[in-house]
């Protein structure tokens, strides 16, 4: 995923924005019904980085939490005034955010490199078929394998 740093993006107002001065650590797509739910799509691409890399340069997200099947966390962030999704900070990986591709200034950089929670995977989505699939949550050792 070649970006230069640092890269930014924002909510849809204009009233949240954020500066990330580090290199993604990786980026993929979530078809799990959380994310459908959170995009009102079939999946949400997200850009995992370092979160102690991400500031808020103007503006704060609204927080909700979900949990998850394995008993798991994630804190979804949005702009309380448009309600556009920005990150989320899922506890079994609390150095990292993922930031929600669409609220990056240019997300044409992002390519994805895995799907996760295929299994939640509406049938009607058409998948890459050149990057790795997991029907679930990546084991640890799966996930070193995704990352950038």
């Amino acid at each position: 995923m070649p970006v230069s740093t640092p890269f930014t993006g924002g909510c849809a107002c204009g009233a949240i924005r954020y500066e990330c001065s580090a290199e993604p650590m990786m980026s993929l797509n979530c078809h799990c019904r959380d994310c459908q739910r959170a995009t009102g799509s079939a999946y949400n691409t997200v850009v995992g980085v370092p979160a102690a890399k991400v500031q808020f340069t103007q503006g704060s997200p609204q927080y909700y939490e979900t949990s998850g099947e394995r008993g798991t966390s994630v804190r979804h962030g949005f702009c309380p005034m448009c309600g556009s999704p920005l990150v989320a900070l899922p506890s079994a990986y609390p150095v990292m955010m993922s930031l929600r591709a669409s609220s990056l200034d240019d997300p044409s950089w992002v390519r994805p490199a895995a799907d996760i929670w295929t299994a939640s995977a509406q049938p009607w989505d058409t998948m890459n078929p050149a990057i790795p699939k997991f029907e679930t949550q990546p084991t640890e050792e799966e996930f070193q394998s995704i990352l950038a």
